[in-house]
């Protein structure tokens, strides 16, 4: 099995400004410790798109994960811009991932279906992007946790390959 090492990228204005406290990413941390999986990097962005997209570029050309989940920035609103910026940094979408969130957090809450969060893949990388709201963005882990494994034991095999364009 793969060992899982994740980077997580909180995407908030306000937490970025010292407006609110970051919620998220103690509770994410917590999550995949639970998990026995490992957190390589914790950041913190505001919502402006070429943010997001240079440090995912940054986590994913100089951090050791080979998960990357981000928080935030999912919704409908103006500086709601993560699934933006993750598609711009992509090479393969893995379009499965976000359906399953969707339809079991949907169980929960019928608004998850609104989620605009995205997946992919990048240098051999899993990008995920899970709600803001902390019990969200754990029910979103939960519903993906096994089939996490399975997805990252393929990341090598599709990095080996040249890149396509």
């Amino acid at each position: 099995m793969a060992k899982i090492l994740a980077a997580v990228l909180i995407i908030s204005d306000r937490v970025f400004n010292g407006e609110m406290q970051d919620l998220s990413s103690p509770v994410i941390q917590e999550y995949l410790h639970e998990c026995e999986w490992e957190v390589s990097s914790i950041n913190i962005v505001n919502d402006d798109i070429e943010q997001i997209e240079s440090t995912l570029r940054k986590l994913i050309s100089s951090d050791p994960a080979n998960l990357i989940l981000t928080a935030g920035g999912t919704g409908f609103g103006l500086r709601d811009n993560t699934p933006e910026a993750t598609e711009r940094v992509i090479e393969k979408k893995v379009p499965g991932l976000p359906e399953l969130m969707r339809l079991k957090g949907s169980l929960h809450n019928p608004n998850a279906v609104l989620s605009r969060a995205v997946c992919g893949i990048s240098d051999g990388k899993l990008i995920i992007n899970l709600p803001g709201k902390p019990g969200a963005a754990i029910e979103n882990l939960e519903a993906i946790r096994e089939t996490l494994p399975h997805a990252l034991e393929m990341l090598p095999i599709i990095a080996g390959h040249p890149k396509r364009k």
